[in-house]
């Protein structure tokens, strides 16, 4: 898959899931408080929105990046390299995003 096809379907996913963000968390009736946040967080769906906004977060994220870097002739010749980079950063990102997401423990 080209990298401008998966910036496109990163953006999808962006406006779905930070539009859920940002209204739940951000916006009134909704008030943000511990309590409220971490009753929120020991539910499986907020826990699989949250993880599905860190996914399409880093995929848009580093392809962007990855579009501006070989975007640069000199950069450019590293393309593979960056690529794999990119990749590597994105997985160990995922991974330690997703252990701290499914982590979570309600004190409550």
């Amino acid at each position: 898959m080209r990298v401008f096809q998966l910036q496109r379907i990163s953006a999808l996913g962006l406006i779905v899931f930070l539009t859920i963000h940002m209204i739940v968390t951000h916006y009134p009736p909704f008030h943000i408080e511990y309590s409220i946040i971490a009753e929120r967080m020991s539910q499986p769906i907020w826990k699989a929105i949250d993880i599905a906004l860190l996914f399409f977060v880093l995929i848009h994220a580093l392809t962007g990046s990855y579009a501006v870097l070989i975007d640069s002739e000199r950069i450019a010749i590293y393309k593979r390299a960056l690529a794999g980079i990119a990749i590597v950063v994105g997985i160990v990102a995922f991974i330690y995003g997703t252990q701290t997401i499914l982590a979570f423990q309600s004190p409550y």
